[in-house]
């Protein structure tokens, strides 16, 4: 699935969009690609002399990337439901990444309450995991969050 298709799935837009490809999904899981480069605009602040990606963006690429699995798989195909970061757990930060890495994403259903899903992530980078942990997601309609 290529970016376009990410797109219609994920209401997020550029500088805000963490997945250029996914790789692979399957029916309670995913594998996602970002490339990661010098020009990420959070490089400009974080840190000019050592440019390595924040670890909540590397959480938010894990949450992105469940949030196509589960409107994929997982029966949310409706156009106005909007997914949403519930919460995170165990979230461990193993190694830096920086400016030309490759972010290999993973993510795998863990349980489904209701419309709540519990979803277990990783990233790689080389083989070797640069972060992982759990997130909590759901999806709300549109109209309701506007609400709000």
């Amino acid at each position: 699935m290529d970016i376009e298709k990410i797109k219609e799935i994920l209401p997020h837009r550029y500088p805000f969009l963490f997945l250029d490809k996914i790789l692979n999904l399957e029916e309670n899981k995913i594998i996602a690609l970002k490339q990661i480069t010098y020009n990420e605009w959070f490089f400009i602040g974080h840190f000019p002399d050592f440019p390595i990606m924040p670890g909540v963006l590397m959480v938010e690429a894990m949450a992105q990337a469940s949030g196509v699995l589960i409107y994929k798989n997982l029966v949310i195909k409706e156009k106005d439901s909007v997914p949403l970061f519930l919460g995170i757990e165990k979230i461990k930060f193993r190694k830096t990444v920086k400016p030309g890495d490759t972010l290999i994403i993973e993510a795998e259903l863990k349980n489904k309450i209701s419309n709540i899903f519990k979803i277990i992530g990783k990233i790689k980078v080389n083989d070797q995991i640069v972060c992982e942990g759990e997130l909590i997601l759901g999806f709300e309609k549109r109209e309701k969050i506007l609400q709000n």
